[in-house]
């Protein structure tokens, strides 16, 4: 099997892209935890009622949503920011700079067909994620809740994914491909 390397911009790609789906899923982690609506709303409540002032449900969850909209915000610009990478991922195989996987090709082992679907999976999910993302941010009103419905699956897909690539870097680097951490690290074969 030939060693791969990495170039510089496909590292800063590679690393970009993960950051960004990294804190992505923090955003996503916080609104369905701690920062749910429901929560805060809770604990507005709780401190209302030790100064004998309420609020009705409504006004809570109104509130609520004001005080975790700048976290939730961020989750929208990390959303341009992974549109702008991965329109960079995909342009860049037209100078040469990078590659398209082809799981089609003649001679691939099972692991390197699968390996091969699975990115042309996990990309086209992504680019279906931005799709929708847009339109919920940028389309017409009334696509709005039919996109979140199709945008709330991506973490499926995402962590699952996570789960697959790092369990096969892993994988990989313990066996067959001896640096292969290093390589996307550093761009070197040295190992740590």
């Amino acid at each position: 099997m030939e060693t791969v390397k990495y170039s510089k911009i496909y590292r800063i790609i590679h690393w970009g892209i993960a950051i960004t789906f990294l804190l992505l899923l923090i955003t996503i982690f916080l609104r369905l935890t701690w920062m749910n609506k429901e929560n805060v709303a809770d604990i507005i409540q709780n401190y209302l009622s030790s100064t004998d002032q309420s609020l009705s449900r409504e006004q809570l969850i109104v509130l609520a949503k004001q005080i975790r909209k700048p976290m939730w915000d961020w989750h929208i610009y990390l959303g341009y920011v992974l549109t702008g990478l991965f329109s960079l991922r995909f342009l860049l195989p037209f100078f040469g700079t990078m590659k398209f996987q082809n799981p089609l090709v003649k001679n691939l082992s099972f692991k390197q067909k699968f390996q091969k679907w699975t990115y042309i999976i996990f990309y086209v999910c992504v680019v279906i994620s931005l799709v929708t993302g847009l339109i919920i941010e940028l389309g017409p009103k009334d696509l709005k809740k039919p996109m979140e419905e199709i945008h709330i699956l991506s973490i499926y897909y995402l962590i699952a994914f996570i789960a697959i690539h790092l369990g096969g870097v892993i994988i990989a680097e313990f066996t067959s491909d001896k640096g292969i951490i290093s390589r996307i690290v550093r761009g070197s074969d040295e190992q740590f």
